[in-house]
């Protein structure tokens, strides 16, 4: 990326660089709001204008389900997969249904349990909402769960850092790095900062005020390991505690990974030149793709639903009671065993075999182990709902 020469003027909107006694120089961000204010005018107010609109009608749609909350823990595994790829793991959407669902393959990424403990921490933060507004201490919670016992645990989960971290090429080191955010004893200031402009009442709009956030939050890059991920879980947790969506159903991580180099020469020209506006239009162009995404596969789950369910009364005759009781399950986790057939249905377990065969005959299960015992059946349709490919313009 080619460094931009800008005046003083400029760099100070966001922030400037200091040098450090060992040589370097730290990045050492602005409080927020920018100074002068953002320009929400021309292209930015039909982009804000346009997000505002496709976020309504996504939290519309979601609504629209006959049981939200179910679906909602398909788009938490989603976002944990995306944001954990991002970071450098393999794992798909596959493989952590599996690991859940307790399939281990030995062609199975090492990896999954990043994307488990992602899982976890989103819920865990979701949960907090209900008493905890979103702040320091709600990520420093979140780091310490996203990070225990695996890549990335020895770098102090759960602390903000107390060393020098930086962004660049893997083997740089602070001499040729991208970027060097604060000095680790400028960071609880520059958190706090982030904190009171997160909860301090002004005019500015929620969506611009969420982009500004996040933007900042990695600009100050808080923890040795992790902060890309909990930078992207703090846009879906503004949404939600600000009320904009009743549902956790927006994450950007595909729209920032499929144009990651623009996500990242972005977020440098807000250091390098101020250009906050054009952050916030990159941020809302990703805002009404996703939602636009995601309403979609909210109106193909319905549809899939009512077909599933046709097919089942239709054809599984009197087993069509329990056939349609397991289909519900199966949103909540689409790869099951005939034991766990067995415990919805209370039936036996011939009488649960039989239902599966009968949700295989129909198309609804594929069996995914090539086992005859300790078998597991997938419902295939509903995961490639997810496994699809999302928002694809820049």
């Amino acid at each position: 990326m080619a460094t931009q020469k800008v005046k003083q003027g400029e760099q100070a909107r966001s922030g400037r660089r200091i040098r450090q006694a060992s040589g370097y120089s730290a990045f050492i961000p602005s409080p927020l709001p920018p100074q002068p204010p953002i320009a929400v005018t021309g292209e930015l107010q039909a982009l804000l204008s346009k997000a505002d609109r496709e976020l309504g009608r996504l939290d519309g749609s979601i609504q629209t389900l006959p049981n939200p909350d179910l679906f909602v823990l398909m788009y938490v595994r989603k976002e944990a997969v995306l944001s954990s790829q991002i970071e450098g793991t393999q794992s798909s959407l596959q493989d952590l249904l599996a690991a859940e669902a307790k399939v281990f393959a030995k062609e199975s990424p090492r990896d999954v349990a990043e994307v488990v403990n992602y899982v976890k921490a989103i819920n865990h933060g979701l949960g907090r909402l209900e008493k905890l507004p979103v702040s320091i201490r709600l990520f420093r919670e979140i780091h310490a769960i996203l990070l225990a016992g695996v890549r990335g645990s020895a770098l102090t989960p759960g602390e903000l850092r107390r060393s020098q971290n930086w962004i660049g090429p893997a083997g740089c080191t602070l001499i040729d790095a991208a970027f060097i955010p604060p000095p680790p004893e400028e960071v609880p200031e520059a958190l706090g900062n982030l904190e009171k402009f997160l909860h301090q009442d002004d005019d500015i709009p929620l969506l611009v005020k969420i982009g500004l956030a996040h933007a900042q939050f990695e600009t100050i890059h808080p923890f040795l390991d992790g902060n890309g991920r909990i930078g992207r879980l703090l846009i879906t947790f503004l949404l939600c505690e600000r009320g904009i969506l009743r549902k956790p159903v927006l994450y950007l991580s595909y729209y920032f990974k499929l144009h990651r180099q623009a996500y990242y020469d972005h977020l440098q020209t807000v250091r390098d030149a101020g250009d906050w506006e054009g952050w916030l239009a990159f941020f809302l162009r990703g805002i009404i793709e996703v939602s636009a995404q995601a309403t979609e596969t909210a109106r193909r789950i319905l549809d899939l639903r009512e077909n599933h369910r046709t097919l089942i009364t239709e054809n599984l005759g009197r087993a069509a009671g329990n056939g349609h009781r397991v289909l519900e399950h199966l949103y909540k986790k689409p790869i099951m065993s005939v034991k766990d057939v067995r415990v919805i249905t209370g039936t036996s377990n011939p009488a649960a075999n039989q239902l599966v065969q009968k949700l295989v005959k129909q198309g609804i299960l594929n069996e995914i182990t090539g086992q005859k015992r300790n078998r597991r059946f997938r419902y295939g349709s509903y995961i490639r709902l997810f496994e699809e490919p999302g928002p694809t313009q820049a």
